[in-house]
């Protein structure tokens, strides 16, 4: 039987990261994908013929910059396009807000709403900035343990402690926003609701909670610590979707003689003499390695994957009583034609189609739309981020159509009526009447959709309630507790079993880091 020296379930753009960076040191590495494609949640399909959506994650800027260096992505076809204006907000009343890297812009934008939150926002660009300089530098690297007494995490805590002093007095609003809420982080910088419901919805972005949740302070600073080509804070699409980043990191693996077998579920993990050693596929087949990483997320690699009685008590009551709790909906359309916003007028390609168009008008619609799926029902006027890639990138329909993708909130998992399968079309409905409410004749350009409840996520990509992000970035999960306090270096209780999905520090998103720092951290024991 053919042996490998490590087997990696799943290949999502971690996985793929992962299995690169041991390959490079020269290990013997397989790859074992449950579906007929990599990627995970970065892919790129053609559901509706002609037209190549970017299923779930769509837009880019996190994924580190140095695993697209190192492994020379560029080479094998990864290309950004940064998006100028980044966002797009239009307003009941007609009005309209646009955002992005131009700082006159952004001055102009908001001194609409407000001079002085215009004035006060390059102070806050710039204040985020500092602590992205404190907090980013965590990102590629395995969190310490604050009880360790080890020279290295001793080091690490030493550093990321000095570098917070260095902020001076804004120690103490960086503090508060690693466990605060983003509706008080906003409250104290600006005046103007446009301007505050515009920013808050990238704290509540894949997340069970609203703008005044604690902890939501963090999932927005979580999105301004990307860039794109170089420039911070910048979000952008992927050439040819989001698939494009994944292949890239496959051509890599493969070139560095990485196995990657998609079609290939893997049932269990194999345990003998205290150890991981191998996978035992779905159609019986056993694969022995001497180590084995999981980018699956922590419920499904810990109580799915691994005998019952495995695990200590302990270990396993913190696994079974982690938060997967979601209220994402993913939506993507077949359009006939850009539409045409009455707060931004125009069927030809504008700054209004290039960024995200956010359809969330006020603080106070996000809380009312939350509360409803607190209670078990979708939101009746849900928010959407809206997207269409095809803007900047022709490729992805035919001439002259368009291809967008909605990122809508909020649609619980756990309904109080009713299932998914039955309300999946009538919630795409909700969402598609709402947007032509602010374009007409948005309904109408829409050729067919691609509609992903949370419970298609869970089903089809093995996101644990539909959690896009293997788990809520809490505080309580984030850091040296992700996935479980103890257990946030990668290394598992079961010797040779490696977690290199954002179920481990620093979390969801494409970042990539999950997998470079997993198969460090295994390369440092090896």
């Amino acid at each position: 039987m053919e042996k490998y020296d490590a087997v990696i379930i799943g290949a999502g753009h971690n996985g793929l990261v992962a299995a690169c960076y041991l390959a490079r040191a020269g290990r013997k590495v397989l790859v074992l994908e449950r579906r007929e494609l990599v990627g995970g949640c970065a892919i790129t399909e053609e559901v509706i013929p002609g037209y190549r959506f970017s299923r779930l994650a769509y837009v880019n800027s996190l994924f580190r910059p140095e695993i697209i260096r190192e492994l020379k992505l560029k080479d094998y076809g990864f290309e950004m396009l940064p998006r100028e204006p980044s966002s797009f907000t239009p307003f009941p009343g007609g009005e309209h807000l646009f955002l992005g890297p131009d700082a006159e812009l952004n001055r102009r934008e908001i001194s609409k709403f407000s001079e002085r939150d215009a004035e006060a926002y390059e102070r806050y660009e710039a204040m985020l900035g500092r602590m992205v300089e404190v907090l980013e530098p965590t990102l590629d690297r395995a969190p310490p343990d604050p009880l360790s007494r080890r020279p290295g995490d001793l080091l690490s805590l030493f550093r990321l402690g000095l570098g917070a002093r260095r902020l001076g007095k804004e120690l103490y609003p960086f503090l508060g926003m690693l466990a605060g809420s983003a509706s008080r982080l906003l409250d104290e910088w600006f005046e103007s609701e446009e301007l505050k419901v515009t920013l808050a919805t990238d704290a509540v972005i894949g997340a069970m909670a609203s703008p005044r949740t604690p902890g939501t302070a963090y999932v927005l600073f979580h999105h301004v610590m990307g860039e794109t080509d170089g420039a911070r804070g910048v979000w952008g699409y992927v050439r040819g979707g989001m698939g494009a980043l994944s292949e890239a990191i496959a051509a890599a693996a493969r070139d560095l003689g990485v196995e990657i077998r998609t079609g290939c579920g893997v049932e269990s993990i194999l345990v003998e003499d205290g150890g991981s050693r191998g996978v035992r596929l779905a159609s019986g087949e056993e694969l022995h390695a001497d180590l084995v990483f999981s980018n699956a997320g922590p419920k499904i690699t810990f109580l799915d994957l691994l005998p019952p009685d495995l695990l200590e008590e302990s270990f396993r009551r913190s696994i079974e009583a982690l938060d997967f709790s979601s209220a994402t909906f993913k939506l993507n359309l077949a359009l006939s034609e850009l539409p045409d916003f009455t707060a931004c007028p125009g069927r030809e390609p504008g700054p209004q189609h290039r960024g995200t168009i956010h359809i969330s008008p006020s603080l106070g619609y996000i809380e009312r739309a939350y509360n409803e799926a607190r209670s078990g029902r979708p939101s009746t006027e849900p928010i959407l981020e809206c997207t269409i890639p095809s803007v900047l990138d022709p490729s992805l329909a035919p001439e002259g159509h368009h291809v967008m993708s909605m990122f809508v909130q909020y649609a619980p998992y756990e309904l109080a009526e009713g299932n998914w399968d039955e309300l999946r079309d009538d919630f795409a409905r909700t969402c598609i009447r709402l947007l032509d409410s602010y374009a007409p004749g948005f309904e109408k350009s829409v050729i067919g959709y691609d509609a992903i409840s949370p419970l298609d996520m869970e089903r089809e990509f093995a996101l644990t309630g539909g959690n896009i992000f293997h788990g809520a970035m809490t505080p309580d999960q984030l850091f040296f507790q992700r996935p479980v306090g103890g257990w946030a270096r990668y290394r598992t209780p079961l010797e040779g079993l490696y977690l290199c999905g954002a179920g481990a520090h620093p979390g969801g998103g494409v970042l990539g880091a999950c997998g470079r720092n997993a198969a460090r951290a295994a390369l440092a024991d090896s």
